[in-house]
């Protein structure tokens, strides 16, 4: 029997290890790669948008539904396959959305018009919400509760993390030097690649008993979702007074009322309230909606300072963002380090301001290159802030709850996730776009100013909500 077996042996009779071992090791590099390739698929395509629409005769006011399909399944319907996950077994759905993935992945590849592109996109979506909270649901289970959860986490966040800014990166180069194509092809190896070598080292993962799928539930919170995140990006193409996106958040409003309603009476809810009810869960959510908000959401006016104001192309202002991602992979790598000594509150608040400084810090951006090493050293600084908060948020929001339950935490903090990266872009934007006084660099620099100036307070509140709102925990013993 191979080192790898007597592992999955032991650890099918419920021993914990409490060291990497081999077996371990290789569940966290294939859990880390497919996050990453996750996260990079969110924005792998945004600098290709306009090859994609040369080239498959996309109309210019069809093309942002390229990257709206794809948010709209991912961000509506993480949440239900998060339980999901819990029900029917975790690595079956992480296999089986991998599947679909590498699969629609091939079909974007070669789409031959738009309807074929959109479809291929809105499976990506759905294969990335159920494969996300399932992988972060295996490593939870895998990886127990203290420092080896943490340092997963914390690799894990700065990662995918590093795979928004990475994508933004890969996506100019692979559509100059080979082709839009090869933004879906990317998917494929590595997709097969974890399929194939998964159910060997990961073992399924699953309740005893099945409880019912609460339907009225998943229906009305998906759907709810769905209509938030549609007026979302609606907001953010129209404006947040046009009707398609009143309508639409005021539709999503409603249905995660009726959906609050239904989890009371309902005995086998989806989300129970009672895990709601913990501090730990809620506020912990609020904390990584407010980072992953913030921080994504820079790049929107960042770009417009390098490409609008300094002048930079595309493919230079997205290497740019290189130190952003340096950052966050630094954050990530200490974050389990500092838990370990402040404990995840004081990690949280310690990260937050680190980030609301430097956010801040880029209002005094100025309109010409010399003020370049400015943004780098407070994107680099901030991004360390930021990734902090996000390790401390994925700790914090699944401590303390059973393994059953973890599928059901894991997906909430994915729908806090895709929610926050959704959101961001069209606040900043329509916060940009209000203050710009005119036209001209002048003008965008004062619009960036006033998105910058947003996000730093926004950034502040959830230090506020943390410090005020989460209970103080001591650092685990090591």
């Amino acid at each position: 029997m191979s080192a790898i077996d007597t592992e999955v042996a032991d650890s099918t009779r419920g021993a914990a290890p409490a060291v990497l071992t081999p077996r371990l090791r290789l569940i966290l590099v294939l859990l880390l790669a497919t996050q990453f390739m996750l996260a990079v698929d969110f924005a792998i395509l945004n600098v290709a948008l306009p090859a994609i629409g040369e080239g498959l005769g996309f109309p210019l006011a069809r093309l942002q539904w390229i990257a709206t399909s794809f948010a709209l399944c991912a961000a509506g319907f993480t949440l239900f396959f998060g339980r999901v996950a819990d029900l029917f077994g975790r690595r079956r759905l992480f296999l089986g959305g991998l599947v679909v993935l590498g699969l629609a992945s091939l079909a974007g590849g070669l789409a031959q018009n738009p309807a074929m592109l959109i479809t291929a996109r809105v499976l990506q979506g759905l294969a990335t919400a159920a494969v996300t909270p399932a992988g972060l649901s295996l490593m939870t289970t895998s990886f127990p509760e203290g420092p080896l959860r943490e340092k997963a986490l914390g690799l894990n966040g700065a990662l995918m993390s590093t795979g928004f800014t990475t994508g933004a990166v890969l996506g100019g180069v692979l559509t100059d030097l080979l082709s839009w194509r090869w933004a879906f092809f990317l998917n494929v190896p590595v997709a097969l690649a974890v399929v194939l070598i998964a159910p060997r080292v990961i073992k399924e993962s699953r309740p005893d008993e099945r409880p019912k799928l609460d339907v009225p539930g998943a229906v009305s919170v998906t759907l709810g979702l769905l209509a938030v995140i549609f007026g979302l990006t609606q907001a953010g193409e129209n404006g947040w007074g046009s009707p398609g996106a009143l309508s639409a958040l005021a539709a999503g409003a409603v249905l995660l009322l009726v959906f609050y309603a239904v989890e009371r009476k309902v005995p086998a809810p989806l989300v129970p309230l009672g895990v709601l009810g913990k501090r730990s869960v809620a506020w912990g959510n609020v904390a990584g909606l407010i980072a992953f908000l913030t921080e994504t959401s820079l790049v929107f006016p960042l770009t417009l300072y390098l490409q609008n104001v300094l002048g930079f192309s595309p493919l230079a202002a997205g290497l740019s963002f290189g130190v952003l991602g340096l950052g966050t992979v630094t954050g990530g790598t200490t974050a389990p380090r500092v838990i370990a000594k402040l404990g995840t509150k004081r990690t949280l608040i310690v990260g937050g301001i680190l980030q609301t400084v430097f956010t801040a810090a880029l209002i005094g951006l100025g309109p010409d290159r010399s003020w370049l090493g400015l943004m780098l050293v407070a994107g680099f600084l901030g991004g360390v802030g930021n990734m902090l908060v996000i390790v401390g948020f994925m700790v914090t929001a699944t401590s303390g709850l059973a393994d059953r339950e973890q599928g059901l935490a894991t997906g909430l903090a994915t729908m806090t996730q895709q929610v926050g990266i959704t959101m961001g872009t069209p606040i900043m934007s329509a916060v940009a776009t209000a203050a710009m006084a005119g036209t001209g660099a002048s003008a965008v620099l004062g619009g960036l100013r006033a998105a910058i100036g947003v996000n730093a307070a926004i950034v502040l509140l959830g230090v506020l909500t943390s410090a005020v709102f989460l209970r103080g925990d001591r650092p685990a013993a090591r």
